[in-house]
């Protein structure tokens, strides 16, 4: 019969229910007429762009809109040109933690969460405090209709810079009105502002007014607020956020059309209610291929997890450690230029290229995971002929002596304990009809089946086909 993979992944609360690990793979949906409903593609490797002079934690990667490139790591901030040559133009006060860029086509804002600011000329890239007494500090920074838009941090408030300038007016401050929450953040989406609190969100707008141009868009009000400020991001018209609200935290929130609604998942929920902490978690988002992500990173629990709009499932993505463990991706910060999705190494500062053609991590094997719905057939014991899995074969490097090899490994107490992983071929370069099976595997009455690879070739990955045959009870 054949097993299709249709989700993505989906470990439940109890591994009765569903143990299906999708890591490093994300599904795509064919159309009606093909093979298979659903197939895996691996996911984005990393090629290497450029490393910063001296290594650090990269903060901020950003794109002017003048098409320059600007990277904060560690405390230092570079201008950075199309040959990747590092120019250092400032130095922050703070050596870690999100930066937030922004700019009007003339002068970018730089914000860090400390007290300070800075701004940068972009004809002449010269960077300069910001020393106004009515500029507060910010989390950060974004710009509509002209006006830079800052959260003053641990407040209700937000203030707004003078129009298309970086200078501030004392009285060009409100505050979050419709709940005594603290403001956590806001974002611009579609030439309004979203106010993202601690419980609640509400949305303000340009009304024109000579005192505040800025007020409250009438019968708005969303009861989520945000459990970590830098998860925050935007596609489109959609906003994405770690909630929070008087009832718990730990959902993923989609906002749109001014109401939020829950994309994650029981199980995702189930993971996340497992990490020490997650006021620390990062979002960005990022298109390729036609698959918008939403990439949600926890630096303590050290885990990566991706929401891809365009399935509506979800996957895990992760770096492979020398001890075979997963940590979570090296890109903390995300920015599209000159054609390419660059991200930075939260560890080194190094930018690279999410590459669909790169199946390492800048050398670096990628741990790819697939684990499969249970296999039973209705509480009777059934031995399991075959296993055949359904993919792409013969895409070995040319010139290599060995097999790319895949493992499959089991479990028959429903995904509790997993017996050795068993290798086979993945087919030597031009090897297109390579059969990749297992046979004689044993009796068992519910089994969950288990794929992995890290080979540095092309693959795909529809499900599989299993024969079995009726054993004894």
């Amino acid at each position: 019969m054949r097993v299709p993979l249709t989700s993505g992944a989906y470990t439940a609360r109890s591994l009765i229910a569903n143990a299906q690990r999708c890591v490093n793979l994300y599904p795509e949906q064919n159309p009606q007429d093909a093979a298979a409903p659903v197939t895996h593609y691996p996911t984005p490797g990393l090629t290497l762009v450029s490393a910063p002079p001296v290594a650090g934690e990269s903060r901020c990667i950003y794109t002017s809109t003048t098409g320059r490139r600007y990277e904060v790591a560690g405390q230092t901030v570079y201008s950075v040109d199309a040959n990747n040559v590092y120019t250092k133009i400032g130095t922050l006060t703070t050596q870690s933690g999100h930066v937030s860029m922004q700019d009007n086509g003339t002068d970018a804002a730089l914000v860090d969460g400390s007290s300070s600011g800075w701004w940068i000329n972009l004809a002449t890239n010269v960077m300069t405090a910001i020393t106004d007494a009515a500029f507060y500090g910010a989390d950060r920074v974004d710009i509509v209709d002209g006006f830079f838009i800052f959260n003053k941090p641990n407040t209700q408030q937000f203030y707004i810079s003078n129009y298309n300038d970086i200078t501030f007016n004392s009285l060009d401050i409100a505050s979050k009105s419709t709940y005594p929450d603290k403001l956590v953040t806001h974002i611009v989406m579609h030439r309004e502002i979203w106010l993202i609190g601690d419980q609640t969100t509400e949305v303000w707008y340009n009304t024109g007014a000579s005192d505040f141009t800025f007020g409250r868009m009438p019968g708005v009000f969303i009861e989520h607020g945000c459990v970590a400020k830098h998860s925050v991001a935007k596609h489109d018209l959609t906003v994405f956020w770690l909630s929070k609200d008087k009832d718990g935290q730990g959902v993923v929130i989609a906002g749109k059309n001014y109401a939020a609604g829950r994309i994650s998942t029981h199980a995702i929920e189930q993971e996340f209610s497992t990490y020490s902490r997650l006021d620390d978690a990062i979002g960005y988002t990022y298109q390729q291929g036609g698959h918008p992500f939403y990439v949600l990173s926890f630096p303590t629990a050290n885990r990566t997890w991706v929401f891809d709009m365009a399935t509506g499932l979800w996957h895990q993505r992760g770096y492979l450690e020398a001890d075979g463990s997963i940590s979570r991706h090296r890109g903390a910060c995300h920015s599209f230029n000159a054609g390419r999705n660059l991200v930075g190494d939260y560890a080194t500062g190094n930018v690279y290229a999410l590459d669909l053609n790169a199946y390492t991590d800048n050398g670096n094997p990628i741990l790819r995971v697939r684990s499969f719905p249970h296999i039973g057939a209705n509480g009777a014991r059934v031995y399991h002929r075959q296993f055949i899995a359904d993919m792409e074969a013969g895409q070995g490097l040319p010139g290599d002596t060995a097999d790319p090899e895949i493992r499959l490994r089991w479990s028959d107490d429903r995904g509790f304990s997993w017996g050795n992983a068993v290798a086979e071929s993945l087919g030597k370069a031009g090897q297109y009809k390579s059969l990749i099976q297992w046979q004689r595997l044993g009796y068992a009455r519910d089994r969950v089946y288990e794929l992995s690879w890290s080979v540095p070739v092309k693959t795909a990955l529809n499900g599989a086909f299993i024969d079995m045959k009726s054993g004894r009870t």
